[in-house]
């Protein structure tokens, strides 16, 4: 995270405004003491760093956060930032385009090229591009591809419902969050709001197969899923979707190429009554859209960010919903390791070998 936040700095300095680029704040806040002590925690870290973060007092948020949920207090990072995803995310292609990077867009990676067991390139729907070494950052869809070439990733996600407000008076500049949902003001003078940890989970192969690795997050984070019998056609984890094809066959992902499940009504419903609770002077909010994706987990909710057993193919993925904020780190981490650099991170948490090593499963931090 203190990674990203320089590199999204050092971006903004090179995209300006055209990014929607803004240091606007994070704060989290607490609902109890054991809360507000987990993030005292935490600024061990933050002051390592020489972050702003800082403790925010009940007092302090009262008057600059007027609510009805009585947060006891929460720990604020003024100089964190936000980024509008539709400006900065063609922002930065232009700027990859520029350095010479070849975006291709509409065409499926279908599988690996493999010659002696190495990578050689990589079978698309338009032909074969040759290369000795290949970054697999496929989100959701990242274990099905490595499966289809021999590699167990026991990777799973879930479903996430976001909504956007009408324009409404600010009330909070930047973006915060408790444990039962989250907001950030938007360009457009709304706010997008979100159910805190709250999420669907639908049932297939793979859930069956890596039960035992997701356990201990299944027990800390049962009360928040909805578990459903059956993910919708098309989806990585559906029971009817293919697990082996050939570099001939149509992939999975072509039959599907845009992985945009329908919001959740319950916790859209969710939303506005959290909303409301804690800002009782507003009420329910009006909402101008709302959406859905596909968040990638691990079994410990941290990323796998290494070489993989398959020499030439390297895997970033398990973010866990937080790879926009992070991307520009995990970045530049992969981009060192593909090139034989020094990373300059130690990557021990983040190897592929520790869900088959032996190692116990440790969760990760939940901020």
């Amino acid at each position: 995270m203190i990674e990203s936040m320089r590199l999204w700095q050092g971006l903004s300095q090179e995209l300006g405004a055209a990014a929607g680029f803004e240091q606007t704040g994070v704060t989290y806040l607490a609902a109890s003491a054991e809360e507000l002590a987990r993030f005292e925690e935490w600024l061990v870290h933050a002051r390592h760093y020489g972050l702003d973060t800082r403790m925010v007092s009940r007092a302090e948020l009262q008057a600059t956060l007027p609510n009805g949920a009585d947060w006891v207090g929460a720990m604020s990072t003024p100089s964190d930032a936000r980024a509008e995803p539709w400006t900065a995310v063609p922002a930065m292609a232009r700027l990859a385009r520029e350095a010479g990077a070849l975006i291709i867009e509409d065409c499926a990676a279908r599988s690996l090229d493999l010659s002696g067991g190495k990578v050689a390139g990589v079978h698309t729907e338009a032909g074969l591009i040759r290369t000795e070494r290949v970054l697999l950052a496929g989100g959701a869809w990242s274990s099905l591809f490595a499966r289809n070439a021999g590699l167990e990733i026991p990777q799973l996600s879930v479903r996430a419902t976001v909504c956007a407000t009408m324009p409404m008076p600010e009330f909070w500049q930047g973006a915060a969050a408790d444990s039962d949902f989250a907001f950030r003001r938007r360009q457009d003078g709304g706010y997008t709001l979100a159910p805190g940890s709250d999420h669907d989970f639908w049932i297939g192969r793979d859930a069956f197969r890596h039960l035992k690795a997701y356990l201990p997050q299944l027990k800390r984070d049962f009360k928040s899923t909805r578990l459903s019998p059956a993910a919708p056609k098309g989806f990585p984890d559906a029971w009817r979707t293919a697990r082996r094809w050939g570099a001939g066959d149509e992939s999975p992902f072509e039959r599907m190429r845009v992985l945009d499940p329908p919001p959740s009504r319950r916790l859209l419903e969710k939303i506005h009554r959290d909303f409301a609770k804690a800002f009782p002077h507003f009420g329910r909010p009006v909402v101008r859209q709302a959406w859905a994706g596909m968040i990638d987990t691990m079994p410990d909710q941290v990323p796998i960010l290494d070489q993989s057993p398959i020499a030439g193919l390297f895997v970033a993925t398990g973010l866990s919903g937080h790879g926009f904020g992070i991307g520009p780190a995990i970045g530049r981490v992969m981009a060192d390791l593909l090139r034989g650099r020094d990373p300059e991170h130690d990557l021990h948490r983040f190897r592929c070998s520790r869900f088959s090593d032996g190692s116990e499963i440790v969760l990760g931090p939940s901020l």
